[in-house]
């Protein structure tokens, strides 16, 4: 990547693939798009990802009508190969549904169904080459009169955590709609109070109530929180490895991207598979009335 004739040091492409393309509000009060990193942070925490939403519902549609074609031209007799791999997708997954999940509830299948295809794709879109797709972005911000420096594009989702914290809060708030559900709000409000220490003793019983509620507590939130680091971490660690070797001379890269991009594709359906299972975990716990 390039502005002018001179290559950019090292540390600014590092950067410069690392931000998203941002829009927010500036200290001033106007909206736009951010030029450079200061400003991207200077507008807080409320500035929107647009490469990020974009990429995200670009692969989200991508998704929905794929299943939906094939899903209208299932035929028993001589399935196609489309068909053939999306049962054996839909298989795969009801199996974990019925391995991981105890409960009675029509929801947690299609959840996990549509959270693994997701994350695959976007996880998926480590696999391209860290500079195709900026490159691409620079020309079109170029088209329209930008400086190509100045113009971000992170390409994969779940390098962000604003996605994977999105896609796990989501995943939690669920956990509490079906906790209280199932368990109703005085069973939920138990579980939180009453564990795991506990007595016979009614007055020992309530003094141990507010140490309860602070292990459950701390256990509750560390759910969502672990859950979306460790998407985001091993992508980000990923997509920075090959970041660090688009750096390397030509005839290098080529020699090490492609045995990291063959090992990439195990993280790539392992971390899916890992964030899938715990969702079906979660919703399980969540339908659970054991305590």
């Amino acid at each position: 990547m390039s502005t002018g004739n001179e290559l950019i040091a090292s540390g600014d492409y590092i950067k410069h693939h690392l931000q998203n393309l941002s829009y927010g509000q500036f200290p001033d009060g106007h909206w736009g798009l951010a030029h450079t990193i200061s400003e991207a942070k200077s507008m807080g925490f409320m500035s929107l990802h647009l490469d990020t939403l974009g990429i995200s519902f670009l692969l989200g549609v991508t998704f929905l009508f794929f299943f939906y074609r094939i899903g209208r031209k299932m035929i028993v007799d001589t399935p196609s190969g489309a068909q053939n791999f999306i049962e054996s997708i839909i298989d795969f997954i009801n199996e974990n549904v019925r391995g991981s999940f105890n409960g009675k509830n029509p929801l947690i299948a299609p959840l996990a169904l549509t959270v693994f295809i997701w994350i695959v794709l976007m996880n998926t879109m480590d696999l391209i080459p860290v500079d195709w797709l900026p490159y691409a972005a620079q020309q079109i911000g170029a088209f329209f009169g930008a400086d190509p420096y100045h113009v971000f594009f992170k390409v994969v989702p779940t390098t962000d955590p604003n996605a994977t914290f999105g896609l796990a809060i989501g995943v939690f708030l669920l956990m509490l709609y079906y906790s209280i559900k199932v368990k109703g709000f005085g069973g939920f409000t138990a579980e939180l109070t009453l564990h795991p220490f506990s007595s016979k003793n009614y007055f020992i019983k309530i003094l141990l109530i507010p140490a309860n509620f602070f292990l459950e507590f701390v256990s509750l939130i560390a759910k969502p929180i672990s859950h979306s680091l460790r998407l985001f971490g091993n992508m980000y660690a990923g997509e920075m490895i090959f970041i660090l070797i688009a750096l390397l001379p030509f005839w290098l890269q080529w020699t090490l991207s492609l045995p990291w991009a063959i090992f990439h594709i195990l993280i790539v359906l392992l971390q899916a598979f890992i964030f899938m299972t715990l969702v079906i975990v979660y919703m399980d716990m969540a339908h659970n009335k054991g305590h």
